[in-house]
């Protein structure tokens, strides 16, 4: 572990996936902005990493889903405790700031508590679609849990939770929609854009890159001009990709890394994993489907447990149907390809998602998500 000198605005910062990374960078951008003094130590990617004076490890590459896979890292897990218990009890941070993550997070959570280092929740896990006893426990851990969606503050409070809604942090970060025509009178001959995002995790990446690419295939047979484009995380491996789709990809095939979303608000439809994915296309207005599959144990355990009616937030979010999902033995290619054809064949269904869509983006308050948290965290410890 690197050797730091203690100071008196040091705060500690955890991420463990790549959208946590992304949030957890906007609030230490926003920390630093609003106190040249405070210094920030981070667990988490890249982008924390840049942002941060001391980072400590790339936990965010590591990261793993479901219920089965996350056990495949506990060493991982346990050497990463005992170097953050070290750092608490040498470098005694002013604060504690946790970001989504739940099973590792939860720990470290219950590591400051014990030292009666102030903790904050900044993107709270999902405990209200399934294991809502993890809401009580979240509420003995944390000083304040910061929400990404306007209901939440609500629930939390039922378990003793100090939860605010300051708004999405994703509006930071997505550019404002573009004006969209969907006015085609040639459908079939029409250069369609069709995205697809397979996820960001492995396992993910790889049962549905083949998929997602299979599907391209046959709505081509259909669709002729349509060009498909595989959205890439910055720090992808193309050749893993080419290697999944396990064949020469077709020459209107292309694989993409957008940074800033440019291409991605440009596209027709998408196809999507179910995850944080699904939000921003909601928030650039951009129809899709969302595909999920599991690895099959965990399938059978989150069929007991999950307590929702969707998977995907955007349908949480509007409470109803608005995008198709199809799970696991459904998620095929042919069903892909058939929900694409049909949004093809009639652009007004495309034009009546994007308006339902940014509906939502209405819903989720306005950017300056992290300046507004960085100004409360502040201001608490101000008060310690």
């Amino acid at each position: 572990m690197s050797t730091i000198t203690p100071i008196t605005k040091n705060i500690l910062i955890v991420a463990g996936d790549v959208s946590g990374d992304i949030h957890a960078a906007g609030l230490i951008r926003a920390l630093k902005a609003a106190d040249p003094e405070v210094r920030i130590t981070s667990i988490g990617g890249s982008q924390m990493k840049d942002a941060s004076d001391v980072f400590l490890y790339d936990l965010a590459s590591k990261g793993a889903s479901g219920f089965i896979e996350p056990l495949k890292k506990m060493p991982l897990w346990i050497r990463l405790m005992n170097q953050i218990r070290d750092y608490m009890e040498t470098q005694n941070p002013v604060a504690l700031i946790v970001v989504d993550f739940y099973g590792f997070n939860h720990q470290i959570l219950g590591m400051a508590k014990h030292r009666h280092i102030p903790a904050y929740y900044y993107v709270t896990p999902q405990v209200w679609a399934s294991r809502q006893y993890r809401a009580k426990r979240l509420a003995a851990l944390t000083k304040k849990m910061f929400t990404i969606y306007p209901f939440e503050p609500e629930f939390h409070k039922k378990f003793g939770g100090n939860a605010v809604f300051l708004g999405n942090p994703l509006l930071d970060q997505l550019p404002a929609p573009q004006p969209k025509n969907y006015q085609v009178t040639d459908p079939k001959n029409h250069p369609w854009k069709l995205g697809m995002l397979p996820g960001s995790r492995m396992g993910e990446i790889k049962r549905l890159t083949p998929v997602f690419y299979q599907a391209y295939k046959q709505v081509l047979k259909e669709f002729p001009h349509t060009q498909a484009y595989m959205f890439l995380l910055p720090n992808a491996d193309e050749k893993v990709f080419l290697d999944l789709i396990g064949e020469k990809p077709h020459p209107n095939f292309h694989l993409i890394k957008d940074f800033h979303y440019e291409l991605r608000s440009e596209m027709d439809f998408l196809l999507a994993c179910s995850g944080t994915a699904t939000l921003e296309n909601a928030l650039l207005g951009v129809p899709m489907v969302v595909a999920y599959k599991l690895f099959w144990p965990t399938y059978q355990i989150a069929k007991m447990i999950i307590k929702v009616p969707y998977i995907s937030l955007v349908n949480l979010l509007s409470g109803k149907g608005l995008v198709r999902e199809l799970i696991q033995y459904d998620a095929t290619p042919r069903a892909l390809a058939a929900e694409t054809m049909a949004m093809f064949q009639n652009p007004a269904k495309l034009a009546q998602m994007r308006e339902e869509l940014l509906k939502l983006r209405a819903s989720l308050g306005e950017p300056g998500v992290a300046k507004r948290a960085a100004a409360e965290i502040l201001n608490d410890l101000k008060h310690e």
